[in-house]
């Protein structure tokens, strides 16, 4: 059983009693698991991850090791944080050889923890953050491991989108545009705080918006620290991780993400870096990614400062979305992280406004 929290309790009576209702309430997952033949027995849960939008946890019983992947607490801003959505489009990919964990059952009744779930098999490997496991260290592990983050968005990128289910994932036609457009809104909605760089860059954006080059599957969170690796042995992608903002459009916008928030010595850094250690000796650059992933494809890259920009943009606008829920009282502040945000919104619409300079 996990540590005593106030996000998780034993029992629907328990969770009636809190003025703030928990993220986990383990008799109805117990009869949900129950009810999709997943295990038996009382639970061991653990939370895993280091996302600050989506919820996830480790759950185990007798006969059944899994993971649950939920929403954060509502309210949720419209058309986010759709789990039954994410789940499906892992289901569509898995037979196409995207290496996604296998779905195991999906949740989209309220009623059993107030927002949408799924439950994925657990999957033994590593995510590489702000240490370097010891079978992926050393100066040729290191660049093999970047090497293969380009080569792993290179096959997502190359999944054929023109017909059947993956062509339902998404509508291309127009993505750049209603990204902007999208985002602008959503700052609109969701900031406490009056940041004129946002409005300047969204001007900026729209202004020297560029043509798709190709259409493919975008991930839309693309970044080392979504990549699981094997536990062990040579460089090996098991899974990409969190799928909540795929569609399909330009997969310049991945790229521009990827090496966006890819940390490399000399750079000031953001909050978005997330993936501190590729900053070390070893690690490809982020020249030295975009270059890699377009053996494959021939584009033209020039444009790339447009979506790093675009990438830092969004970003701080949903950092900001998950500020103004730290103010609000809507999510817990023990780490800090209202503090971390304050100044590193800021920072990213800086870091946006230097890329978008390059231009």
């Amino acid at each position: 059983m996990g540590a005593a929290s106030p996000d998780v309790v034993n029992t629907t009576a328990e969770a009636a009693a809190l003025a703030r209702a928990p993220l986990l309430i383990l008799d109805r997952v117990e009869a949900f698991l129950d009810a999709e033949g997943l295990g038996r027995g009382p639970l061991n849960w653990r939370r895993i991850g280091d996302g600050q939008s989506n919820v996830t946890f480790r759950i185990q019983r007798d006969g059944a090791d899994v993971v649950l992947r939920r929403g954060p607490r509502p309210p949720l801003p419209p058309s986010t944080h759709d789990m039954v959505r994410e789940a499906r489009i892992q289901q569509v990919l898995a037979p196409l050889g995207v290496p996604v964990p296998r779905i195991l059952a999906v949740c989209a009744d309220r009623d059993v923890l107030g927002v949408p779930f799924y439950v994925m098999e657990y999957l033994d490997g590593v995510v590489v953050t702000d240490a370097v496991p010891a079978h992926l260290d050393g100066r040729q592990r290191r660049r093999e491991t970047s090497e293969a983050v380009a080569d792993t968005l290179v096959r997502l990128h190359s999944v054929d989108v023109r017909g059947g289910e993956t062509a339902t994932i998404g509508r291309p036609e127009g993505y750049l545009g209603r990204q902007v457009q999208r985002f602008a809104g959503l700052w609109e909605a969701g900031a406490s705080r009056d940041l004129p760089a946002v409005a300047r860059l969204a001007r900026w954006l729209e202004a020297n918006r560029p043509d798709t080059q190709r259409v493919s599957l975008i991930h839309g969170d693309y970044r080392t620290g979504n990549l699981m690796f094997a536990a062990a042995g040579p460089v090996h992608v098991q899974a990409v991780l969190d799928w909540e903002m795929a569609t399909l459009g330009d997969p310049l916008a991945d790229l521009g993400y990827l090496t966006a928030t890819y940390a490399q010595a000399g750079s000031e850094g953001t909050i978005m870096e997330l993936t501190p250690v590729t900053a070390r000796p070893g690690y490809l650059t982020r020249d030295e990614l975009a270059a890699r992933y377009n053996e494959a494809f021939g584009l033209d890259l020039s444009g790339l400062p447009w979506y790093q920009a675009l990438a830092l943009w969004k970003a701080a606008i949903f950092s900001e979305a998950i500020y103004t829920r730290v103010r609000q009282g809507e999510r817990d502040d023990a780490a800090g992280l209202g503090a971390v945000l304050e100044s590193g919104v800021p920072r990213l619409l800086e870091a946006a406004a230097g890329f978008a300079a390059r231009l």
